[in-house]
């Protein structure tokens, strides 16, 4: 009972951080969609790939396999060996992200030519290198504070550094608006990079004074061969998946550009998409986001010191809540799309893609918790093999389709590849836990609680989006009623089926 209290805490302070974070970073990207256009987002999006993958490289997945050591040392009540192994975890973390660093350099021209179309200088790298280091420390340091249950300190943290990097992103921007795109993307990086080592110095007094309070003697080193041993394997996936996104980006404006479109036009499709519409489609998943990656610990506890129906019952909870939720969300993005779009971007440009894409929404919000289930059960292997076999596959249907069919190429791809990823995750899973697939509570009673709350807004007439502050209590008074709904559709289903 404890262990649940905790982790519903940790689970809540998490969430409300997270939802602060992305509700401040959507802002951040609205104004930065407004200020700048598509094809500068496309750009930097772009950008962002490349350095997305370096970054992987840095971190290695070391911060999961912490979280699960250490939380396996904490089990056995072994505290020192515990900050072995995190003192271990943070010297490799550092050697890493200088590794990381001195590759991005090494490929500069590289990356500049063939990856980034030569819209930019290799400058922009020398300053991504700077940060590697940082961040593949803050990493590291951030699956000790998961593994031991204060999540909260890692969630303040990351709060100052995105405040602190919009700060600086504002002060600088006014500057480089009018020299070009170049200019624009080294001071969206030098203000993320500042703000990573900022972020860095932050956590790691918060770990210094941890360690001190908790073991106040000094410690040897930990087991290099064990840690090594368990992130290989994810390191190595993470890589191949990593670096197969990255292709995956870079290949898309490319191929738009075969199907006839000018490369201006190409990368303004890429970034409405990439840049504008997916953002707002994965928002509200950061709830979710939040519990997966408390449930990494708290089921790599489970599946050692419980029995298999304590699982399956969790897992079954789980799912209902997450399609509860994730079908309240489709529907609300499918029925507003063009008054979301309009509020959020003043334009219908992202309207048809949000409302073509959010049936994905159930499929992407299951497949978060179903992975950080996966994950604390020792299946991170396994949820890496998927992803890469995901890539490969969206890699193949992007070169083929996009000059075919142009922007509904990269949609179809991107159809596809969550419904597929998702199966073979839920399968995976079921094969593991041996839970029951309940379709009528994951499936059938949100569609049709989704479906009369619809009805009941259109029958009194209580759908108002002539303004922001109409379109928010609209999107409340639909979310009230469904979730009315759901609890008596809970009681009456046997009877309405009947």
């Amino acid at each position: 009972m404890r262990r649940a209290k905790i982790l519903l805490i940790n689970g809540i302070i998490l969430t409300v951080s997270t939802l602060f974070m992305r509700f401040v970073s959507l802002g951040f990207n609205v104004y930065l969609s407004n200020k700048l256009g598509a094809e500068s987002i496309g750009v930097f999006t772009l950008i962002m790939s490349v350095y997305l993958f370096f970054v992987t490289i840095a971190t290695s997945g070391l911060s999961m396999v912490i979280t699960c050591i250490v939380s396996e040392n904490l089990e056995k009540n072994d505290k020192k060996l515990a900050y072995q192994n995190v003192k271990t975890s943070i010297g490799l973390s550092l050697a890493l992200g200088i590794s990381s660093g001195i590759l991005i350099i090494v490929f500069s021209d590289f990356i500049t030519t063939i990856c980034l179309h030569n819209l930019v200088s290799k400058k922009i790298l020398f300053f991504i290198a700077i940060g590697l280091p940082f961040i593949a420390m803050s990493s590291c340091i951030n699956g000790y504070f998961s593994a031991v249950r204060k999540s909260y300190k890692t969630a303040f943290v990351q709060c100052f550094e995105l405040i602190f990097k919009i700060v600086i992103t504002v002060l600088l921007l006014p500057n480089s608006i009018f020299k070009g795109i170049e200019s624009i993307c080294i001071t969206l990086i030098l203000s993320d990079v500042i703000a990573e080592i900022v972020s860095f110095s932050l956590i790691y007094i918060c770990y210094i004074y941890e360690k001190k309070r908790n073991f106040p003697f000094s410690c040897r080193c930990g087991n290099l061969k064990e840690i090594i041993s368990q992130s290989f394997p994810v390191a190595l996936t993470a890589y191949i998946r990593s670096g197969l996104s990255t292709l995956k980006q870079i290949l898309i404006p490319n191929r738009l550009e075969k199907s006839g479109l000018s490369h201006s036009i190409s990368f303004a499709s890429y970034g409405v998409i990439q840049g504008m519409v997916m953002p707002i489609l994965m928002f509200p998943n950061i709830i979710l986001t939040s519990f997966g990656n408390l449930l990494i610990p708290e089921f790599s506890r489970l599946s050692s010191n419980m029995s298999q129906n304590v699982v399956k019952n969790i897992c079954h909870r789980i799912f209902q809540m997450t399609s509860a939720f994730s079908i309240c969300i489709f529907s609300i993005f499918f029925i507003f799309a063009n008054d979301i779009s309009l509020a959020i971007y003043q334009n219908l440009e992202s309207a048809i893609w949000i409302k073509y894409l959010s049936p994905l929404i159930f499929f992407m919000y299951m497949d978060t918790v179903i992975d950080g289930i996966l994950k604390g059960l020792q299946k991170q292997f396994f949820v890496m093999i998927i992803n890469i076999i995901d890539l490969v596959m969206t890699i193949l249907i992007l070169y083929f389709l996009l000059p075919v069919i142009g922007v509904f190429g990269f949609v179809i791809s991107i159809v596809i590849s969550e419904i597929f990823n998702f199966t073979l995750s839920f399968f995976q899973l079921w094969k593991v836990t041996k839970f029951k697939i309940d379709l009528k509570n994951y499936i059938l009673k949100p569609i049709l609680s989704s479906f009369f709350s619809y009805c009941i807004l259109h029958a009194f007439a209580l759908i108002n989006t002539s303004s922001i502050f109409n379109l928010i209590l609209s999107i409340f008074m639909f979310s009230c009623i469904y979730f009315l709904m759901y609890v008596l559709l809970k009681l009456n289903l046997k009877r309405i089926i009947r």
